[in-house]
């Protein structure tokens, strides 16, 4: 009878104890929801980009790119992730891109026509050198058109935050930033370039560097957003330069690994660790884009798209004419050397119209040059854009030609002989005369980066050049082309 007392008695003080420990497990669980509900008021404000240099994505030909699947493709364990989602995520495998300024104009429309199911966009960042925040001058233009366009999409912003309040400012301004539009996809902390000396973060630990990525990505969660943090493979293999196995324990992981041969002749990444999304190459090719882009397949995705924070209606945006080029302020007054098309935007293109004529004599107010041949000019009250080498500060230029002299050939324009291989920057007209107004200056072809044609001549005064092409004499903008 005593043992069956005993045994009785034991039970109850059990009993007792584990009353005791799920009271005490519900009360951590209530304070760490209360605690995730909370957020920060703290507004940080962020200026228009004006320094390419201190752009961490401004990297020469890789511009853009965040980083130097079949159905059993890698997945990823998504039950302890954090998701702030109101629409239901499903396993579907969708496919996207990752765009910033630097894929300039993109036409969204002929995107969402090429079976483009999201977009991560790039709203800012901040500099490696001073710690400036910066808006990428694209970003509310192509968060407007892809919303648009029935594209889902989602954000990332390139982080240089050295502690965990610059993180959660950052946070808190993307959160701000994106608020009027609908953001379906994760809301990505991309931090990089931090093993540069000249780098802000130079010399930052692993674990002090993850302390910032979790405080971006909890104060992006306690905003109501989903957060994602990205990195390149060799960065998070082995707790190489994170601290992985803590983030992808409760952050969806968005890995860059380039295979020799992208998606989907190689199904799946060769990374090993857990990971929702897949950046797989940063040279694809996407109707509407003329700019290599990154491609990236994520292993979920969603039937219907979320709504706004903000149920204000976001201001119309325009893309930025001069957000693919860096232009110099200048304050100056200068006229054409003989004529000159003014046009919408910065580039000789289908995409830019001619909305007036500059002519010898005739004056404007130039107020930004670029590195690439352009010159942005005030003139009757509107902002045009002009090939620079045919605009001249001197007020009393003459006009080749109306002053006795001449080539001898018929053209105005005279060359020095040379001979080199030269290529496109981007893309170049090859015309049948050295100009853009003379109606029989037709363009008879164009080259892009990485077709070379063969230069014979050099016109310094009005910046032409003279190249063969398919056994023809055509002419181009000299600022256009790079020497082989």
């Amino acid at each position: 009878m005593n043992d069956k007392r005993k045994i009785i008695a034991i039970f109850i003080v059990v009993a007792i104890v584990a009353a005791l420990a799920a009271v005490a497990t519900f009360f951590v669980i209530k304070s760490a929801k209360n605690e995730a509900k909370g957020s920060s008021q703290m507004t940080e404000t962020a200026t228009e980009d004006s320094s390419d240099k201190e752009d961490p994505q401004h990297t020469g030909d890789n511009a853009g790119s965040m980083s130097v699947t079949s159905d059993d493709g890698a997945s990823a364990d998504e039950t302890q992730i954090l998701s702030a989602s109101t629409v239901a995520e499903n396993s579907n495998l969708t496919f996207g891109i990752d765009v910033s300024k630097y894929q300039g104009t993109i036409k969204w429309d002929k995107v969402a026509a090429g079976g483009i199911d999201f977009a991560m966009i790039r709203v800012g960042y901040r500099t490696q050198k001073t710690g400036e925040m910066c808006v990428d001058t694209n970003a509310r233009y192509n968060m407007q058109e892809a919303q648009k366009n029935g594209i889902k999409v989602g954000v990332y912003f390139f982080s240089s935050a050295v502690n965990e309040t610059e993180a959660i400012e950052e946070a808190d301004w993307v959160a701000d930033y994106i608020s009027k539009y609908q953001i379906t996809y994760p809301v990505a902390f991309d931090c990089e370039g931090f093993t540069d000396s000249a780098s802000r973060q130079y010399g930052m630990s692993s674990e002090a560097r993850t302390k910032v990525a979790e405080a971006f990505l909890q104060e992006i969660y306690n905003k109501g957003y989903t957060p994602m943090f990205y990195a390149a493979m060799n960065e998070l293999s082995a707790n190489s330069q994170w601290d992985t196995k803590t983030l992808e324990s409760r952050y969806k992981i968005w890995v860059s690994q380039y295979p020799d041969t992208a998606y989907p002749e190689t199904p799946q990444s060769s990374y090993e660790g857990t990971h929702a999304m897949w950046q797989y190459t940063n040279k694809g090719k996407v109707s509407g884009i003329d700019k290599p882009v990154d491609l990236n397949v994520a292993y979920f995705g969603f039937d219907e798209t979320e709504s706004a924070k903000n149920g204000d209606a976001a201001d119309d945006a325009t893309a930025d004419p001069e957000a693919n080029m860096k232009f110099s302020d200048v304050n100056e007054t200068v006229t054409a050397k003989e004529s000159v098309n003014l046009r919408d935007i910065p580039s000789q293109g289908n995409d830019s119209t001619i909305k007036a004529t500059l002519n010898n004599g005739d004056t404007a107010a130039r107020t930004g040059v670029s590195n690439s041949g352009w010159s942005r000019i005030e003139y009757n009250g509107q902002t045009y854009y002009a090939i620079s080498s045919y605009l001249t500060t001197d007020m009393n230029y003459v006009v080749p030609g109306q002053d006795g002299s001449g080539s001898g050939d018929g053209l105005k324009t005279k060359f020095k002989e040379c001979n080199d291989t030269v290529t496109a920057k981007i893309e170049v007209n090859l015309r049948a005369l050295p100009s853009v107004t003379n109606p029989d200056a037709t363009v008879i072809a164009t080259i892009k980066n990485g077709e070379t044609v063969t230069r014979t001549g050099i016109n310094e005064e009005f910046g032409w050049s003279r190249v063969e092409y398919n056994g023809q004499t055509l002419y181009c903008v000299t600022s256009y082309l790079s020497v082989q």
